[in-house]
């Protein structure tokens, strides 16, 4: 809808939001500065007064009031301009014209809100898959609040649901920002879900700092680390809607990569973040993750914290309780826990998240597996020669998978443990566990890796089920018998070419006892022996089957496993 839509919706017009006399007395002038961003009042002390009583935040000097450029804010300052008339400036009309009418689209739009569906749904054609109705209402949210947070709990679909706001407004191009362990998920998950025309979208990953002429694409993707240097390009390329996942990267000012979001956000008609672990109690952060969406709608930063938290530059709220509740009515939050929906979901999920992998390691720790290979395809060796041969290569090239994407995998679980997540986190080698253990040390994570004595194994069993640790490290091969059903998610940082192997790790928190719904997360690197032994996992489905809950693999095909690992093996040998 138009803005000249909304101004001849008379009867739906706020009150204060009408247009202001511009007879009789006026107390002073109203212009923008460009540089600061800010209306400026100059008058009499009587306007000037009454504003700086009004709005915290506003005080300058004598005879002066200054107001952010917010479409929220804008609307109070015309309330304020219905008693005590300004004369704009005539070179910043045509500007407080459109800064008005965006400020009555937003009122009608949260007055529109409390009419909408509960539930809303995709246009056919546009998305792929069919979303539960919690997720229905969270479509419903995201498409009344055009600059919003969705902040459900980690495991409840905030990806398909921002995946689905967009297929609905058809705001593109559009840029989605992610961490650097996140890029390869959100490039599948964009293809997957997004259809244009019928046909799968274009997208295009932003690589490097040095900016560079971008190939013409429905959706782009760029992660964080490389904000800083397409700062100055990117919010000029007019993108229509912004994605920030894990937006909660974003809680800091002061940086570059702050700078370069805000400007980027500044720019779109539509800016949704998404993060699991939104933050109430600590104000700076908060305040900073909000600010990026929507540009001081909570204030400035003295303001905020003077009003909100336990004094000026204080960074605790003083009632985070309050602040949610209005944030939620703003429409500037949503978040559902997993106990809200958790009769919408299945006793456990499957889900295959795609991540990177260093690719120079890998290639160093397969030049010895290379050379195995070279001599199997030479030397001819016998049955049982070659049968130690084959062991040694395939596991020669699981740990070189396992180990080249080890530090991604250790930030995906850091992003669940920060979220208060309870995981189990499976691996096969030792070699790989050592880099969890190294890289998540700060989590002080319990470890059943089969070098530990009985005693050892059962202090790590109760360190995690009485809560002394919400991390354990398994091996997938020294999983049997365990009773650890205070896990809420369970992740796969190696696979295993059997499908008992996993069945029998996932029941380890799937079990009698256990009433919530378990996410049962598989980490797939683009290189290796990942996308082979998926296929033999019967997981190659797409994220949103296993999410969802559809018909889970079967997990009783002992015989399959062996024949695939056989297949993956010839493979190599053919150079495939």
């Amino acid at each position: 809808m138009k803005d000249t839509d909304y101004l001849h919706q008379e009867e739906k017009m706020p009150g204060y939001l009408r247009d202001a006399p511009t007879h009789g007395h006026i107390y002073g002038t109203l212009s923008y500065n460009r540089r600061s961003k800010c209306w400026t009042i100059k008058g009499e002390p009587c306007v000037t007064e009454m504003a700086k009583r009004l709005f915290p935040g506003s005080e300058r000097k004598r005879g002066e009031a200054r107001f952010t450029a917010n479409r929220r804010i804008i609307g109070e300052v015309n309330w304020l301009m219905m008693r005590y008339p300004l004369e704009v400036a005539p070179r910043d009309r045509a500007l407080w014209d459109k800064s008005l009418a965006a400020a009555r689209e937003h009122a009608i739009r949260r007055e529109q809100a409390q009419h909408l569906p509960v539930r809303s749904t995709p246009p056919q054609g546009a998305f792929e898959g069919t979303l539960r109705e919690f997720q229905k209402e969270g479509l419903t949210f995201l498409l009344a609040n055009e600059r919003t947070l969705l902040a459900d709990e980690m495991g409840l679909g905030k990806t398909v649901q921002a995946l689905a706001a967009l297929a609905s407004t058809g705001y593109m191009p559009a840029i989605i920002v992610v961490p650097p362990h996140l890029v390869r998920n959100w490039e599948a998950e964009t293809t997957r879900f997004l259809r244009i025309g019928g046909k799968t979208p274009r997208v295009h990953t932003i690589r490097g700092l040095k900016p560079y002429e971008l190939p013409e694409a429905d959706v782009y993707i760029i992660h964080y680390l490389l904000l800083r240097g397409w700062k100055n390009m990117l919010p000029e390329l007019g993108f229509r809607a912004v994605i920030f996942d894990e937006v909660q990267e974003l809680r800091h000012a002061g940086t570059e990569k702050y700078s370069a979001a805000s400007l980027l956000a500044e720019k779109a008609e539509r800016v949704i973040g998404l993060s699991g672990t939104p933050i109430y109690n600590r104000g700076a952060e908060i305040w900073n993750v909000i600010n990026i969406l929507d540009f001081h709608c909570l204030g400035d930063w003295e303001s905020f914290t003077r009003e909100w938290c336990d004094g000026y530059g204080n960074h605790i709220v003083r009632d985070p309780a309050l602040l949610g509740a209005h944030l939620r009515r703003e429409g500037l939050i949503l978040r559902r826990s997993k106990r809200e929906v958790l009769k919408e979901l299945p006793p456990k999920r499957r889900l295959v998240q795609e991540i990177d992998s260093d690719d120079r390691v890998y290639r160093e720790l397969m030049k010895p597996v290379i050379e195995l290979l070279g001599s199997l395809r030479e030397l001819h060796p016998d049955a049982k020669e070659r049968a130690v041969l084959e062991e040694r290569i395939q596991s020669g090239e699981r740990q070189a998978t396992g180990v080249a994407k080890a530090p991604f995998v250790a930030a995906f679980v850091r992003a669940l443990e920060d979220s208060g997540e309870k995981v189990l986190l499976f691996a096969h080698h030792h070699a790989v566990m050592d880099i969890y253990r190294k890289e998540l040390a700060a989590y002080k994570p319990a470890f059943i890796t089969g070098r530990e004595t009985g005693v050892q194994k059962e202090r790590s069993v109760e360190r995690f089920m009485q809560g002394e640790t919400n991390l354990c490290i398994i091996s997938l091969r020294a999983a049997s018998g365990l009773n650890l059903q205070r896990a809420s998610c369970v992740v796969f940082g190696e696979l295993d070419w059997s499908p008992a192997v996993h069945s029998q790790a996932e029941d380890r928190a799937h079990r009698m006892g256990q009433e919530d719904s378990i996410l049962c997360y598989y980490l797939v690197a683009p290189n290796g022996s990942d996308r082979d032994m998926q296929d033999a996992l019967g997981l190659k489905v797409s994220q949103f089957v296993q999410l969802m809950g559809d018909k889970a693999p079967e997990f009783d095909a002992v015989q399959r496993s062996q024949i695939a690992a056989k297949k993956h093996m010839e493979k190599m040998l053919g150079g495939g």
